[in-house]
C-alpha cells in the first residue's frame, strides 16, 4: 500500500515543483491520491480535492483535518463538470492532478477548463498507453492547446510500469468544454 499509493502519490512531486505549483486541484481524489500527499510534500497553499462521491469526500475532509491541513485543504463534493462551470474555479488552477479516473482525451476534457492557461496537467497512468496518447491530441488542440510528455518510468520498486503524463496548456479553453458525461460517450475523441 505504502509503494502502491504513497509512494506513487509523490512520484509527481519533481514535475510539480519544476512547474513552481504552489496550489493544486486534484481530481477524482477517492481515498486522497494523489492529491493529499501532495499537498503535504509540497507544501501546497492551497490544494482543492475534488471527488463527486459524497462519502468519499466526507472521509477526505476528516483525513485532511487529521493531518492538520484543513486550512489549505479543501474538499469539493462535486464533479468536474460543475466545478468548471464555476467562474471562482475556471481556470483558476496553475496544476490539476488526476490518478485512475478515465482515459487521457477524457482528462484533458475535464482537466483543461480548470486549468489556468500555461499550467500543468499531471496524469498518472501505466506506461503502455496505447492509442491513448494518439487519441489525446486532437483534445489537446481543441481544448487550448500544448504540449505532452511522458515521464517515467519512475526509478522505484513496484512502479515500474507507471509514468506520468504531463500536459502543458498554452492557451484558453472555449466555454463549451467540457462537454457532459453522455456528449463524451457519444462522441469520445
Amino acid at each position: 500500500a505504502m509503494t502502491g499509493h504513497v509512494v506513487d502519490s509523490l512520484v509527481g512531486l519533481p514535475v510539480l515543483r519544476d512547474a513552481r505549483a504552489r496550489r493544486i486541484l486534484d481530481l477524482g481524489s477517492g481515498g486522497g491520491y494523489p492529491g493529499l500527499p501532495l499537498a503535504l510534500a509540497l507544501p501546497a497553499e492551497r490544494a482543492l480535492l475534488v471527488e463527486s462521491i459524497a462519502k468519499k469526500a466526507a472521509f477526505l475532509e476528516i483525513a485532511a483535518a487529521a493531518a492538520g491541513v484543513a486550512g489549505r485543504v479543501a474538499v469539493a463534493a462535486v464533479r468536474a463538470e460543475a466545478l468548471a462551470a464555476d467562474r471562482r474555479q475556471r481556470e483558476r488552477w496553475p496544476a490539476v492532478t488526476v490518478r485512475a479516473v478515465a482515459s487521457l482525451p477524457d482528462l484533458v476534457e475535464l482537466a483543461f477548463p480548470l486549468r489556468a492557461p500555461r499550467g500543468i496537467l499531471v496524469a498518472w497512468k501505466r506506461v503502455d498507453l496505447g492509442d491513448e496518447r494518439a487519441r489525446a491530441l486532437p483534445a489537446i488542440a481543441a481544448l487550448g492547446g500544448g504540449a505532452l510528455e511522458i515521464v517515467g518510468p519512475p526509478p522505484v520498486a513496484g512502479l515500474e510500469d507507471h509514468a506520468l503524463v504531463v500536459v502543458r496548456k498554452a492557451g484558453r479553453t472555449g466555454a463549451g468544454w467540457p462537454r457532459p458525461p453522455a456528449e463524451r460517450q457519444r462522441h469520445p475523441w
